[in-house]
């Protein structure tokens, strides 16, 4: 009898787990905020808070760890903004407590704006798990779920195991979207504001990329109804009238620092868009360089 109530636990607990991960497989790059309630205290979540550091000292979710975005990037000399390397991500991760099958799930409160540059980093170095929390911390308040103030520590250290990569195909060069030598099919979107895509006719270095189709980050978020992304029959239709249809079509995305691009990032791969890269430079980069041409106006 005692054998057979073993094995009926055993069971049991086998069917749990492969239940939630046909949850986990079935959300893809989201959770939904009751999905996270009802699973939060599951020991393979690591749940990463990327509000600003205020915010975190107010109020977060329980078991979460605060992450500032400025962490994820180094500033280089020229004023340039980019990633602090797959490397070091590699040992922040180790850090946090996160092993290769741990399911990193990711916070803000910002509609993703600050979350997509770490499931943008997740992603270069391969890692399987990772999920935005759709709506955030606002659509969890709102929702009237339960917050507290106590900071959150990671429980143990890990050894992140260093993965084995060659081409980075997240990250797109300066020479991928040169209009010289970028690649043909390649679709460039800018997502910056209007204002900033069209250019200041007072400053020579402004405008956009030739032959970039502009698409501002902020399209892809209901801030009305809660913070959550909009339909993705809404956000395809949209990205329709710029050219991007095929799932396979090669993206390149960039904004003034790549801020906004890793979140466009998100938005990309949540609609199940497979091929898309980040311009990690993006326009600090490109409009230091002097024979990089720009185009003023809305047209692309």
């Amino acid at each position: 009898m005692k054998h057979f109530l073993r094995t009926l636990m055993l069971l049991l607990l086998t069917l749990s787990s492969l239940s939630y991960v046909s949850q986990v497989s079935a959300s893809q790059a989201t959770v939904s905020t009751d999905w996270l309630q009802k699973h939060l205290n599951n020991s393979s979540i690591i749940l990463i808070d990327m509000s600003d550091e205020t915010q975190y000292q107010r109020f977060h979710l329980k078991n979460a760890i605060q992450l500032p975005y400025h962490v994820l990037n180094q500033r280089l000399k020229n004023g340039v903004s980019v990633s602090i390397g797959r490397d070091n991500i590699v040992k922040l991760l180790g850090l946090l407590g996160v092993s290769a099958s741990s399911h990193v799930i990711i916070y803000d409160d910002m509609g993703g704006l600050h979350a997509g540059r770490l499931f943008w980093e997740l992603e270069r170095i391969n890692h399987q798990r990772i999920s935005l929390l759709d709506g955030g911390l606002v659509k969890w308040i709102l929702e009237g779920k339960p917050v507290t103030a106590t900071p959150y520590q990671p429980q143990k250290k890990t050894n992140y195991p260093q993965p084995k990569l060659t081409a980075d195909i997240h990250l797109a060069s300066i020479e991928e979207v040169l209009p010289a030598t970028r690649v043909k099919d390649t679709l460039l979107i800018d997502v910056r504001s209007q204002q900033e895509y069209v250019g200041n006719i007072k400053q020579r270095r402004s405008g956009h990329i030739p032959g970039a189709r502009l698409w501002s980050w902020d399209n892809a978020v209901d801030f009305e109804n809660q913070f959550k992304f909009k339909s993705k029959k809404i956000l395809e239709d949209e990205l329709k009238k710029i050219g991007l249809i095929k799932k396979e079509q090669p993206v390149i995305l960039y904004c003034r620092s790549a801020h906004r691009a890793t979140q466009s990032y998100l938005t990309l791969r949540y609609l199940g868009f497979k091929n898309v890269k980040v311009f990690d430079g993006s326009m600090k980069q490109y409009a230091q360089t002097a024979d990089a041409p720009l185009t003023k106006g809305l047209k692309p």
